[in-house]
């Protein structure tokens, strides 16, 4: 029989001793909760499924945070970007809460005080994502087999939609000409070299002298050791992005070649595109003449590997295979998703 006495003057504590199984004890606010957690953890022990929860209630949000970067994200291709995440958690109210009192419903707040604060759908998934991978590594690997994992009895939001924007008009002179503007010279080269040759932004800015061979005709071959997939490939390379190359410093040592970093890029692509879109909203106060509706909006630098695949299969010199060994798609539905082929090129192929 469980017992449960008074703490102090607002607090109550139950106790569980059964044979076979450790001690349990916990303090709650309330004698009510104190009573019914102590009937939850005989029945576990009589059914004989019980787990003690005693690490998940004493290790705090923050602690297991802290435990998976070390852990966990140290091995992940994409640890910067999760560290920036694992920052936003262990600095949000629920991080001071133990593993185990982190309930669904606060996760389902947090996802909709997200939404309303215009966050992507995509961008919330991701959030949760990982304290969902949490969850699970410290149920299976940590010891906490107790543990529930919240995350799964919410509705998650559902993955972006396919993004199908391409550069219009002369969005890449002046989205070019704006990003030569800004503080950090690589800033252009990196997003013309993007243009060119289809690349990721990651094996873009991890691309290394190296890495590089030029060949008798001006163009040359970008060696990617480790991408995305997780895999090696050989990019060729125009003798436009040979040209954007040779356009660079190359130090003595070598070393990498866009000298900028993932942020660096991410901020001075998105202020070149706000100048852009308040240069040409004064043009067109001096002109008579329509605008290009929606003149360097909503785009991204990722944008600009769908515009390089595209450009890829609207020259008509490769077939998909071609153009998959090139941007390095791993299958032809990945590969249809990042190509975007406008429909006038298609009529007037038509005849």
């Amino acid at each position: 029989m469980a017992t449960i006495r008074k703490r102090g003057d607002f607090q109550w504590q139950a106790i569980v001793k059964r044979k076979g199984y450790p001690l349990q004890s916990k303090t709650f606010n309330y004698k009510a909760d104190a009573e019914k957690w102590a009937r939850l953890i005989e029945n576990e022990m009589d059914r004989g499924v019980f787990v003690s929860r005693a690490e998940a209630e004493r290790t705090t949000l923050k602690e297991a945070l802290e435990r998976y970067e070390k852990e966990v994200t140290e091995r992940k291709k994409g640890a910067g970007r999760e560290r920036t995440r694992i920052a936003r958690w262990t600095n949000h109210k629920l991080a001071a809460r133990p593993l185990a009192s982190v309930r669904s419903a606060d996760l389902a707040k947090f996802r909709d005080e997200w939404r309303k604060a215009g966050k992507a759908e995509n961008t919330i998934r991701l959030e949760l994502a990982l304290l969902s991978h949490l969850f699970e590594v410290a149920r299976r690997e940590w010891g906490m087999e107790g543990l529930q994992n919240p995350v799964k009895a919410i509705t998650l939001p559902g993955p972006s939609r396919k993004r199908d924007r391409r550069l219009e008009g002369d969005e890449e002179a002046r989205l070019l000409a704006e990003l030569r503007k800004g503080r950090n010279p690589y800033a252009a080269p990196a997003a013309e070299f993007a243009i060119e040759t289809g690349m990721r932004q990651g094996e873009i800015l991890g691309l290394c002298w190296a890495d590089v061979n030029y060949l008798k005709d001006g163009k040359g071959l970008a060696t990617l050791a480790d991408t995305k997939n997780g895999e090696s490939r050989t990019v060729p390379l125009s003798t436009r992005a040979v040209a954007v190359l040779k356009s660079l410093p190359r130090p003595i040592e070598g070393g990498r070649i866009f000298r900028i970093t993932q942020d660096g890029l991410v901020r001075a692509f998105a202020r070149a595109c706000e100048r852009g879109r308040k240069t040409h909203a004064e043009e067109y106060k001096k002109s008579a003449r329509d605008p290009y509706p929606g003149l360097l909006e909503d785009l991204r630098f990722h944008d600009l590997r769908h515009e390089a695949t595209s450009r890829l299969f609207e020259r008509g010199d490769f077939g998909m295979m071609e153009v998959a060994a090139i941007t390095g798609h791993k299958t032809l539905h990945m590969l249809k998703r990042y190509t975007q082929l406008r429909a006038e090129d298609l009529a007037r192929k038509l005849g």
